[in-house]
């Protein structure tokens, strides 16, 4: 079982999960239509979670798994390592 980050919701977990298992680049709305969320509210968590390292944006509206999230998936961080760069989150 992999440990819990207070700040993230459950919406994140899918985004994590079905970038990590379709193993692609994918934008906020291709990403909500496949885990059946609403695309502003995936857009959002993909920059919350952009800004604590999970992901990564590529090109302008696309987002990939990053080595920090495939640990995060996998529980081999510590949930205290992962912080919101402030910054990165707009």
């Amino acid at each position: 079982m992999r440990p819990r980050i207070d700040w993230m919701t459950r919406s994140d977990d899918r985004i994590l999960e079905f970038l990590a298992e379709k193993e692609i680049v994918a934008s906020a709305s291709v990403i909500a239509i496949n885990i059946d969320y609403n695309p502003s509210y995936i857009s959002r968590r993909c920059r919350k979670l952009t800004a604590a390292g999970l992901l990564k944006r590529v090109e302008k509206s696309n987002y990939q798994l990053t080595d920090l999230g495939e640990r995060y998936l996998s529980g081999a961080i510590n949930p205290d390592d992962v912080e919101i760069d402030n910054d990165e989150e707009s």
